[in-house]
């Protein structure tokens, strides 16, 4: 739609993380390091955690698509709510292992033979595991029982666990004091600076062939900033309502003014579902009163009307006895 309007390649500002729009900020060039670093180490936990849409995923992405595969046999796994069997099924799924048997005991097996024949082939096997906040404390437990595994003396298996702020506080837990002493580095990913803000639009749009169309004042970059928060996502979500603006508006160039008319657009739709889903019951009840009142308003006068018919007709049996006896006689 505005793409054509903008003479873009693609949109700049999709929500679905993409490594090809990942942005080099500070704080993501920590995370990154802590990430390399656990590479060199290669073995033990790194743990990288941050708000939802800080740009943890889109990290991984970037890490995975740099990883050289002769070195390291990546897997990427998204948790929900799992049971510590059922997460061992998912990282052997992920690491391409077929036919895995039900029992606990014979996963562990096929598993520990993995890591052996990569260890052969000089390969090291990396799980990173998104969303780590989902894991339970059994789970957890279930990949430290993992990094016991150990070949010549050497680690052929290593996991970095990426989540939101509330992942701190599962692996504070006094159960999981173990996994924590196998925990080499940690970092909490935090939001862009009004600057690096500013620099992250223009990198987005950069990577989808901008030419200057439509043109950012500052002060809608630091609108921008403002309202977002530095958040990544709640950028792209803000950059991609105002380029949908600019096309049905025909502008070709943004202001604080224009930032601040789709924020509050944003900010009404969240005020809006909110209040339909806290009255939607009252509501609901208040309709049906009125529809049930209807109906029997309806059915009182249906009622009325007939009764009206039938006392008419009556009326007119009666004349045309009365006038037939009279006709007789």
């Amino acid at each position: 739609m505005f793409t054509k309007f903008y003479n873009l390649r693609a949109e700049p500002f999709l929500l679905t993380p993409d490594e090809r729009f990942y942005f080099e900020s500070t704080v993501h060039s920590q995370a990154m390091a802590h990430l390399t670093y656990g590479l060199t180490r290669g073995e033990g936990f790194i743990v990288i955690t941050g708000d939802v849409g800080a740009g943890k995923t889109t990290l991984v992405k970037r890490l995975i698509a740099t990883i050289d595969a002769n070195r390291i046999s990546a897997a990427h796994v998204v948790t929900t709510l799992l049971s510590g069997h059922d997460l061992l099924r998912m990282v052997a799924a992920a690491f391409g292992l077929e036919d895995l048997p039900q029992d606990k005991s014979g996963l562990l097996l096929r598993l520990q033979s993995f890591f052996q024949e990569t260890h052969l082939q000089g390969r090291r096997a990396l799980l990173i595991v998104d969303e780590a906040q989902n894991l339970s404390e059994t789970a957890l437990e279930e990949l430290r029982m993992l990094s016991n595994f150990q070949i010549d003396n050497a680690a052929p298996f290593q996991s970095f666990l990426v989540g939101q702020p509330q992942f701190r506080r599962l692996i504070a837990s006094k159960n999981l004091e173990q996994l924590r002493q196998r925990v080499i580095a940690s970092y909490h990913l935090g939001p862009l600076s009004s600057l690096e803000c500013g620099q992250y639009l223009m990198h987005r749009l950069d990577q989808v062939g901008w030419s200057g169309d439509p043109k950012f004042e500052p002060s809608a970059i630091g609108a921008l900033y403002r309202h977002s928060g530095g958040i990544p996502r709640r950028i792209n979500t803000l950059g991609s309502r105002l380029m949908i603006l600019g096309f049905l508006d025909e502008l070709h160039a943004f202001t604080a003014d224009d930032v601040n008319r789709v924020a509050a657009d944003l900010a009404n739709e969240t005020s809006v579902e909110s209040l339909s889903e806290a009255y939607l019951p009252a509501e609901s009840e208040r309709l049906s009163a009125v529809a049930t009142a209807e109906r029997l308003q309806n059915l009182e006068q249906r009622i009325s009307r007939q009764e009206l018919f039938v006392r008419r007709v009556g009326t007119v049996v009666k004349q045309f006895v009365h006038l037939a006896n009279s006709t007789d006689s």
